[in-house]
């Protein structure tokens, strides 16, 4: 019987997944994962789009191999179609290849660094507990549950209004894409103030006419 959470991961990184299952089967959330809940003799594929499809929300052990991974981006794309939360477990500071960026940049993450990966797996747990309380069973149910877990920004990050890091993400956006949601967020947990935060996002640029037009538009919103 499948999961209510599946666990997407990368070979390499077996030890690291089958370390979250335990984890989270120990608090009695119901973990499909592979090989280990394939039946036996089975079509390995059919098997997977099954417990995709039954499965509430998705754990992507992310890394620098499942980044490069074509049975993960796979498994991803399934998931977005079949609209399941995703919840990116980072065991590394990686940033998604394009082939995953656009189905990842909008969702969930939790890093799981610098400390070792088990610390982290409590804050794993109460959010999956609470996207999957009963109260709320809708998908739309989830997604909203999982933002509210996993949205407790840093302290650096509250001194910046909702709007002025909208208005940031929009103009980053327009030169690397959907990916400007992730390094937002990111660059605004360590920023001393909006200048500051800006000149960090204007680093992430490749170009010194793209980082004079990201500079010359967000100084004018300000």
């Amino acid at each position: 019987m499948a999961g209510l959470v599946f666990v997407s991961y990368s070979h390499t990184d077996r030890e690291a997944a089958f370390e979250l299952v335990a984890a989270l089967e120990s608090q009695s959330l119901d973990c499909w994962i592979a090989p280990r809940n394939v039946t036996p003799a089975a079509e390995w594929a059919a098997e997977i789009i099954d417990a995709i499809s039954a499965a509430k929300v998705m754990v992507l052990v992310f890394s620098r191999h499942s980044n490069d991974s074509p049975q993960v981006r796979r498994e991803v794309e399934r998931a977005v179609h079949k609209k399941l939360p995703i919840v990116a477990f980072r065991l590394e500071d990686v940033i998604p290849e394009r082939s995953l960026e656009y189905f990842l940049s909008s969702q969930h993450w939790l890093d799981a660094f610098p400390a070792s990966r088990s610390s982290y797996f409590e804050a794993l747990v109460l959010a999956l507990r609470r996207a999957l309380a009963p109260r709320d069973p809708s998908a739309s149910g989830v997604h909203a549950a999982l933002s509210t877990a996993l949205s407790v920004a840093p302290a650096a990050a509250r001194t910046f209004t909702p709007a002025a890091l909208d208005e940031l993400e929009k103009s980053l956006a327009r030169h690397i894409g959907p990916i400007a949601k992730l390094l937002v967020t990111r660059a605004a947990a360590h920023a001393t103030g909006l200048e500051d935060l800006r000149q960090r996002l204007a680093a992430e640029l490749g170009s010194d006419q793209e980082r004079s037009e990201f500079l010359s538009v967000t100084r004018a919103q300000r």
